[in-house]
């Protein structure tokens, strides 16, 4: 697992965070929740494409096809 992985996950947890706060102040719950969302969509799809590479890498281990 590299680093910089995990990094780029809690970056987009940062930016998230902070995006929900500043919309949340400024009465804008409703974009808060989205951009939260949005947040979790995209660490979700990063998360579904690492693990797409692992099957593929134990599929390719004990040449499944």
């Amino acid at each position: 697992m590299d680093v910089d992985l995990i990094f780029k996950i809690a970056s987009i947890g940062i930016l998230s965070a902070v995006l929900h706060t500043v919309l949340t102040r400024s009465g804008k719950e409703e974009y808060a929740y989205l951009a939260s969302l949005a947040g979790v969509v995209i660490v979700l799809g990063v998360v579904i494409n690492l693990i797409s590479k692992l099957f593929d890498n134990v599929k390719s281990l004990f040449q499944l096809y």
